[in-house]
């Protein structure tokens, strides 16, 4: 997720800008490419997440052993085979819950203990999420494409406002660039873009109300999944977890607050019923 500047540095160049918003495009693209084709091509995509996710994990902690990394490789392949082939979700929770284990208990008694069993966990439930969300039922494409409207728009909209108003810091110990109006503006934002991705679709009435709430809620989740990935660098060491996009940094960097929001909305929609699709009048259809 992007940083909001600090209110004193000098402004990134426009060549840096550009970089970014090219990335961001190009990413934006195969993202939806993949969310529009649905069925085993968006499982895939899931399954590709986790693994860069998981990837960029380990990278951060160097100190890992290398046959803890190759089990937790394995395990998280393992867990998330399920997930490609369709099986219920119950079945992926089981599976990233007894990979976790094994990898945490492998790590016993070592100095990084269950950095890679988190690690696991990290990468293979927000990727279970997303594709269950999606389902390949119009209901799970609405419901993702909200997901990303609000991510997306808190991150933004917290970006320029950040910048334009500055003020005090959001978390200065963990990420001195936010400040809080950066996170009221994307909060502010992410309700606009939530409602009107849900009108967009033809949905009205009290959905509305029920879509704005929820997208707050997103939002928030979202700002705190980004804070607990800054607070994992600065824990660690690094700047950015990887350099894989240009301008932007690893791919941890760009989905920090995806993974926390879908995580979220995945158990707000199940604890509403969701299976499949929506239960009926949640989206005022």
């Amino acid at each position: 997720m992007t940083s909001e500047p600090a209110a004193q540095p000098m402004a990134k160049p426009k060549s840096d800008l550009r970089v970014r918003a090219l990335s961001a495009l190009v990413m934006a693209v195969i993202v939806l490419f993949a969310t529009f084709l649905g069925g085993v091509t968006y499982r895939l995509f899931a399954v590709l997440l986790a693994l860069l996710v998981y990837y960029e994990w380990t990278g951060m902690k160097p100190t890992l052993p290398r046959d803890n990394r190759l089990i937790g490789w394995g395990a998280l392949v393992a867990s998330l085979a399920p997930l490609v082939i369709g099986l219920p979700d119950w079945v992926v929770v089981i599976g990233i819950a007894l990979a976790s284990l094994l990898v945490g208990l492998h790590a016993m008694g070592s100095n990084v203990r269950f950095w890679n069993a988190y690690g696991v966990a990290y990468a293979a439930l927000p990727a279970l999420a997303i594709a269950t969300l999606r389902n390949d039922t119009m209901d799970g494409l609405i419901i993702v494409l909200y997901l990303y409207a609000v991510v997306w728009a808190t991150d933004i909209v917290a970006y320029f406002v950040g910048r334009a108003i500055g003020g005090p810091k959001l978390a200065p110990s963990i990420s001195p660039g936010k400040t809080w109006s950066g996170a009221v503006g994307g909060t502010v934002g992410a309700a606009v873009a939530g409602v009107a991705l849900i009108q967009v679709m033809g949905i009205s009435g009290s959905a509305l109300i029920f879509a704005a709430i929820l997208a707050v809620a997103l939002s928030i989740m979202s700002q705190a999944g980004d804070l607990f990935e800054s607070a994992l660098k600065r824990r660690t060491g690094v700047k950015d977890s990887g350099r894989l996009i240009p301008g932007h940094g690893g791919v941890m960097d760009r989905v920090d607050g995806l993974i926390a929001a879908a995580l979220l909305l995945y158990a707000a929609l199940a604890l509403a019923g969701f299976a499949g699709t929506l239960p009926d009048g949640l989206l005022g259809q």
